[in-house]
C-alpha cells in the first residue's frame, strides 16, 4: 500500500511539473526509483548514481534521491569515496537534466540544467552532509565506547593484579613465619626420634608421628601457598615446569599413584597441552594430583578412572573412583582444602570444578578448563552485579529499561527523519520556484489562424464549432467560396455592438482552410410582455 502510494506522488508529481511523459512512463520511472531505495545499503554508491539520473528525468523523485544520498554518506566511511560519490551524483543529476528537459517537456536545455543544479543541491549534497555528519557522530560514539570498555578493562586487570600482588604477600610472609618454624619442628622431632631409639623405644613411634604430620603440615601449606600466589608461582617440589600438566606429566601422576597400590586406569582423548598456556597446565596437573591424593587418604583399595578429554575449547579432566571394598584407615591429617583451592583456582581461569559422591558410594570429581583463559569479568556485569538491584528482579528491570530507550530512539529517528524529508521537500519547491520564475517571460501571442492551416491544427489550438453561432449566421452571412466543402463557427468571446453579433467563419476545402470571413449579425430579443399579463400564480 506504502509503495502504491509512492508510486502515485510521483505520477501526479511528474503531471504538476508539466511533463509530457505518459502515465506508464512515469510509473514505471517511479517504481526504479522506489528499487533503488530498496537496495540503498547493499549497493549505496549504485542507488545514488540511479536516482541522481532518473532525477534529471523526473524531478519528483527528489526525495527518494534525498535518502538514498543520506544513507550512503552515513554507511560510507572513506572520505574520498564519499566526497566523489555526492560530487558524482551531483553532475549526474545536472547532466540527464541538461539532456532530458526538451524531451519530457520540463523546458529548454538551459532550464534542465539549472533545475538540475538546484536539485542536485538540495537532495543529493545536503542529505549528503548531513549523512556525513551523522556517520562521524556514529563513529565517534562507537570509538567512546571501545574506548570505555577497555579502561574498564584495564582497570579491572589493574585492581585484580593487584589483589594478586597481596596474595602473594601473604603467601610470603606465611612461608617466612610458619614456614620456618614447621622445619624447625620437623628438625627437633626428628633428633627426638633417633634418641628415643635406645632409651625409650616405645616414644619413638609418638616421635615418629610428630615428624610425619609435620611434614604433612609443611605440604599443606605449600599447597596453601600455590593457592594464594599468582598462578605461575608455585614453591617446593611442586613448582610449575614445560612439562607439567602435559600427558606425560599426568599419567607419571597415574603410574605413581599404582606404585603404592593403587588401581588406576588412565585415558587421554584428543591432542597433549604442549601449545596450551602454563596456567590450564598448570590446572589440569592440580586437579588429577589433588584428586589421587584424595583417593590415597580414603580409598586407597578403590578402583580410579582419570580421564582427559581435550578439544578446541576446553580440556574436561575427570578422576572417579569406585566404592572402595573395604574401609580405609583415615589419617587424619586432611584439611579438607583441597578441593576448595581447586574451585577457586579454576574458577580465576574460567571454568567450573563439580566434585561429590556417585550412586555407587564412589567420588568423583569433573573439572572444565577452558583453553584460553578468562579475561577479567566485563565491567557492566561487575556493575550489575553490584548494583542493589542486580537480582532476577533488577535484570528484568534493566531489560525493560532498555527496551524502552530503543524505542524512543527510534520514534526519534523517524520523527527526525520525517522532518528531514520535509525540510528537503521545502527546499526543493523553493529552488523549482526560483528557477521557473527566472526564465525570460515572452509576450503572449494569442493564436492567429492563417490559410493553408489544417482543422486539426485549429482544434488542437481550442478553435471548434458552435452549433449556436451557426444558427445565430444561418441566413445572414455571406456567400461561402465556390471550393469551400466545410465551414466553421467558432465562438468569438467579444461583446455585440449596437445589437449586433461578431462572427468569425473560417471555410475548409478537404480540411485545409481557404478562407476567413469576419461579419455581424443582429442580435435576436425577445419582446417583453405588456403589464398585466403575466401568469397568475
Amino acid at each position: 500500500m506504502l509503495l502504491t502510494y509512492m508510486v502515485l506522488a510521483l505520477y501526479r508529481g511528474g503531471q504538476s511539473l508539466g511533463m509530457t511523459l505518459t502515465g506508464w512512463a512515469v510509473v514505471v520511472l517511479a517504481l526504479v526509483g522506489v528499487g533503488l531505495v530498496l537496495a540503498r545499503r547493499r549497493f549505496p554508491a549504485w542507488s545514488v548514481l540511479g536516482l541522481s539520473a532518473l532525477m534529471g528525468v523526473l524531478p519528483a523523485t527528489g526525495l527518494l534521491t534525498a535518502v538514498v544520498s543520506y544513507t550512503a554518506a552515513r554507511q560510507t566511511e572513506a572520505r574520498r569515496r564519499r566526497s566523489g560519490l555526492m560530487l558524482a551524483g551531483g553532475a549526474l543529476a545536472m547532466l540527464a537534466g541538461f539532456v532530458s528537459a526538451p524531451a519530457t517537456g520540463l523546458g529548454g536545455r538551459l532550464y534542465g540544467l539549472a533545475l538540475g543544479g538546484v536539485l542536485a543541491a538540495t537532495t543529493v549534497l545536503v542529505p549528503g552532509l548531513v549523512g556525513i555528519a551523522g556517520g562521524q557522530q556514529d563513529r565517534l560514539v562507537q570509538a567512546l565506547q571501545e574506548r570505555t570498555a577497555a579502561a574498564e578493562e584495564a582497570r579491572q586487570l589493574a585492581d585484580s593484579e593487584a589483589r594478586m600482588h597481596e596474595r602473594s604477600r601473604i603467601a610470603a610472609e606465611m612461608h617466612d613465619l610458619v614456614g620456618h618454624r614447621l622445619s624447625l619442628i620437623s628438625l627437633h622431632a626428628g633428633g627426638l626420634e633417633m634418641a628415643l631409639q635406645e632409651q625409650a623405644p616405645k616414644l619413638r613411634e609418638e616421635a615418629s608421628l610428630v615428624r610425619g604430620a609435620t611434614r604433612d603440615a609443611m605440604r599443606e601449606l605449600r599447597e596453601a601457598l600455590g593457592v594464594l600466589g599468582p598462578l605461575g608461582w608455585d614453591t617446593g617440589t611442586g613448582a610449575l615446569t614445560d612439562a607439567t600438566g602435559t600427558r606425560s606429566d599426568v599419567e607419571a601422576l597415574v603410574v605413581e599413584s599404582r606404585g603404592v597400590g593403587v588401581s588406576a586406569e588412565f585415558s587421554w582423548e584428543g591432542d597433549d597441552l604442549v601449545a596450551r598456556p602454563a596456567r590450564v597446565r598448570r590446572a589440569v596437573h592440580r586437579v588429577v594430583r589433588e584428586s589421587l591424593t584424595n583417593v590415597h587418604r580414603y580409598a586407597a583399595s578403590a578402583q580410579v578412572t582419570v580421564a582427559i578429554t581435550h578439544t578446541e575449547e576446553q580440556v574436561t579432566v575427570r578422576v572417579r573412583n569406585d566404592a572402595p571394598p573395604e574401609p580405609s584407615p583415615t589419617t587424619g591429617l586432611g584439611s579438607g582444602r583441597g578441593l576448595t583451592g581447586l574451585r577457586e583456582r579454576v574458577t580465576l581461569l574460567g571454568g567450573t570444578v563439580e566434585a561429590g559422591t556417585t550412586p555407587g558410594g564412589g567420588f568423583s570429581v569433573v573439572a572444565d578448563i577452558p583453553v584460553v583463559p578468562a579475561a577479567a569479568v566485563r565491567a557492566e556485569e561487575v556493575a550489575e552485579a553490584a548494583s542493589p538491584g542486580g537480582g532476577a528482579g533488577g535484570n528484568a528491570a534493566g531489560e525493560s529499561g532498555r527496551r524502552l530507550r530503543r524505542v524512543q530512539r527510534g520514534l526519534t529517528g523517524v520523527a527526525t527523519g520525517l522532518l528531514g524529508l520535509a525540510g528537503v521537500g521545502a527546499m526543493m519547491l523553493f529552488g523549482i520556484v526560483l528557477v521557473t520564475e527566472a526564465q525570460p517571460n515572452h509576450p503572449y501571442q494569442p493564436f492567429e489562424p492563417r490559410v493553408g492551416m489544417t482543422r486539426q491544427q485549429m482544434q488542437h489550438e481550442g478553435i471548434h464549432d458552435y452549433d449556436m453561432v451557426r444558427a445565430a449566421a444561418d441566413g445572414r452571412e455571406p456567400r461561402r467560396p465556390a471550393s469551400a466543402t466545410s465551414c466553421m463557427y467558432p465562438w468569438v468571446d467579444k461583446k455585440s455592438r449596437g445589437a449586433r453579433l461578431q462572427i468569425v467563419r473560417y471555410c475548409f476545402r478537404s480540411d485545409v482552410l481557404i478562407s476567413i470571413d469576419r461579419f455581424t449579425v443582429p442580435v435576436v430579443t425577445e419582446p417583453e410582455p405588456p403589464p398585466g399579463s403575466r401568469a397568475r400564480r
